[in-house]
């Protein structure tokens, strides 16, 4: 996808979560190819996310990503079909 000299692409994402999206999307796809259940998917995901964040962030940043995804579930921004 075209990017600005900001690094944003034409979306305004910036460039790297676009591109670091899409390649999740693809290894989403190929593993439910390969009939990995949906739970065993998003397990792994997460277990890689927070390894990520684990090293990136300190353990109280960590806890506020974490609240924050707690808080987009509780107030149903994550269901599909209810945007």
């Amino acid at each position: 996808m075209p990017h600005d000299d900001n690094g944003l692409d034409e979306g305004g994402t910036p460039a790297d979560l676009s591109h670091a999206g899409a390649v999740v999307d693809k290894a989403i796809e190929y593993m439910t190819s390969q009939n990995i259940g949906s739970l065993a998917i998003a397990s792994a995901l997460l277990g890689g996310a927070m390894g990520m964040l684990s090293r990136s962030l300190s353990d109280d940043a960590v806890i506020n990503v974490l609240q924050n995804a707690i808080a987009s579930v509780r107030a149903g921004e994550l269901r599909h079909g209810e945007h």
